[in-house]
């Protein structure tokens, strides 16, 4: 039996289905938190980036897109981040912007090269003008966090690539978002180090309640570490699938070599087929 509906748009709302053992994400999930409606983005060049986008996000959900490349995937986050405008449609959210809270993690961790790991985190909230003496422990919370307790005083050419995207995501967690959007954070790394930090997301998730919309290639990624995976058609972007990974958290290494992982794998191999199947417009 195929769960999910391989269409033009396929949104389930009815968050109440995922198994869960963490009940605080069982009763959050309930709750829309934004909606993307009928979005499209046209840039200026005449590229149509995304058409009829529908997307439901609830709160406490971790909602990993996956697609080929120029689908529309980061363009999805940075209209969410506020960081451009909708050609058509609307995003509505569920409380007033003052409280949307979120935190952008790239690809790339974007450190500053000439500061130290305790700079490097401090810069959103020396960006709001709060001194690094006010916040300081706030900074090393986060550093304990993402277990680089001894790095407070190294520079990013010191650091290993897993160790500057540890620096990125507690720059992300200082600021106590409640959404994080993270686009392809894990894609240049090798794979033992993109796997122990997959683990170590989803212990922050799950401990921060946080809401997180993730852009990968990677579909093992994807069902590792999500609630849902919303699968997007080639340019112009559109929803063609939407499929809840009903696996209980926390999730183990057997989760990953298990039947159910398997299937999920597949399920989403196929829907990414029928998206290649569909034609331009």
């Amino acid at each position: 039996m195929v769960r999910s509906r391989v269409t033009e748009i396929a949104i389930l709302s009815d968050q109440s289905r995922y198994s869960n053992k963490n009940t605080f994400m069982t009763a959050a999930m309930s709750a829309s938190l934004l909606a993307l409606q009928t979005i499209d983005k046209i840039y200026p060049n005449g590229t149509v980036a995304l058409q009829g986008v529908d997307l439901t996000v609830g709160a406490g959900e971790f909602i990993s897109l996956v697609g080929p490349s120029g689908c529309g995937k980061s363009t999805v986050l940075k209209l969410v981040a506020g960081l451009g405008t909708p050609t058509d449609g609307a995003i509505h959210w569920q409380c007033p912007p003052e409280q949307h809270n979120l935190a952008f993690v790239f690809q790339d961790p974007a450190l500053m090269p000439w500061a130290s790991v305790v700079d490097n985190i401090h810069l959103p909230l020396k960006l709001k003008g709060q001194s690094l003496r006010s916040v300081r422990a706030k900074i090393q919370a986060a550093i304990n966090t993402v277990d680089l307790c001894g790095c407070e005083n190294s520079y990013p050419r010191q650091l290993s690539g897993g160790m500057k995207m540890r620096v990125s995501i507690a720059r992300a967690l200082v600021t106590k978002p409640h959404i994080l959007l993270m686009d392809e954070p894990f894609g240049a790394l090798d794979e033992m180090t993109r796997s122990r930090l997959n683990s170590d997301l989803l212990h922050l998730w799950e401990e921060k309640h946080w809401t997180v919309l993730f852009v990968t290639h990677n579909i093992y990624e994807a069902v590792y570490l999500s609630t849902r995976v919303i699968v997007m058609a080639a340019r112009p972007g559109r929803v063609v699938a939407d499929i809840p990974i009903e696996a209980t958290y926390p999730r183990t290494e057997a989760f990953r070599t298990s039947s159910h992982f398997n299937h999920y794998c597949r399920e989403i191999m196929a829907a990414l087929s029928v998206a290649e199947s569909i034609g331009v417009g």
